[in-house]
């Protein structure tokens, strides 16, 4: 079975959208992810929204190339959230064919994050989009087992999604049945990459290997070959492999062609 890939955004984040999509082409995914809204404010991004140049260079990109766009980032859900926030998104989402958009949750009220995350779903709904909420150990969705409690308690909209990062699932309380628990129409992506593994890190040591310093799959601790063997073997695939300092003196291409031959063993065994 021939898997699909896509170039998470953290693998080509020297990238502009259309540049992403083009050494994506170059190098053998099939998808991109992009980052269209920052994770925090001020942070790195991919400059689309509202620049309607960048967006016909980006539809040109996919026209020329045939690869397509798999997610888009991010949306926070926290105490003071409105789903209208980020009608920017949606709407350049529906323009490039987006298949999903990661969802974080930042609220310590469960039962309100709940509401609201079902309130994205309905709002998304016309878009044509998953929301794929990811679990993360330093967020308020801290495992695979809260996300599920979430995504059920929230009714199960028809577009709601678990989205599976290999970093997390090592550095989080999540096990292996866990990850088989999830209803197989609650995933429609996971994220592969290593590092060390472990439930002792600080919050802060979580967020820098999560945005600058993965390791390539095989190079770290992280069971990625029985969380890979745990998940459906026709799951789409998104390289999320960011080392600022292995990526320093590499062109983008090189990276981007390196990561995917790292994990294709771990995916295709």
């Amino acid at each position: 079975m021939s898997r699909i890939y896509s170039l998470a955004y953290l693998g080509s984040h020297r990238c502009s959208p259309a540049e992403a999509i083009r050494v994506a082409a170059q190098t053998g995914y099939q998808f991109v992810g992009l980052r269209l809204w920052p994770n925090a404010p001020g942070a790195p991004q991919q400059h689309l929204l509202d620049q309607p140049a960048a967006l016909r260079e980006t539809l040109a990109a996919q026209r020329d190339t045939g690869v397509g766009v798999f997610d888009l980032e991010i949306i926070r859900i926290n105490e003071q959230f409105d789903p209208h926030t980020w009608d920017a998104l949606y709407d350049a989402g529906a323009a490039l064919q987006a298949k999903a958009i990661l969802v974080a949750g930042d609220d310590a009220n469960e039962t309100r994050l709940t509401e609201n995350y079902a309130r994205l779903c309905e709002v998304m709904k016309p878009f044509g989009m998953t929301a794929d909420l990811e679990f993360m150990p330093w967020t308020a969705v801290k495992d695979a087992a809260s996300a599920l409690r979430i995504v059920q308690n929230a009714g199960n909209p028809n577009n709601a999604g678990i989205l599976v990062d290999a970093l997390h699932f090592g550095r989080s309380t999540t096990t292996l049945d866990d990850i088989r628990a999830i209803p197989r129409e609650l995933l429609h992506y996971a994220q592969i990459c290593d590092a060390q593994a472990g439930l002792n890190f600080t919050t802060e040591e979580m967020i820098h290997t999560a945005r600058c310093e993965r390791l390539l799959p095989g190079d770290g601790t992280i069971d990625v070959q029985g969380l890979f063997n745990a998940l459906p073997a026709d799951l789409p695939v998104s390289v999320e492999v960011v080392n600022f300092g292995r990526e320093a003196n590499t062109p983008v291409q090189d990276w981007a062609a390196e990561c995917l031959a790292k994990s294709r063993p771990f995916v295709e065994a």
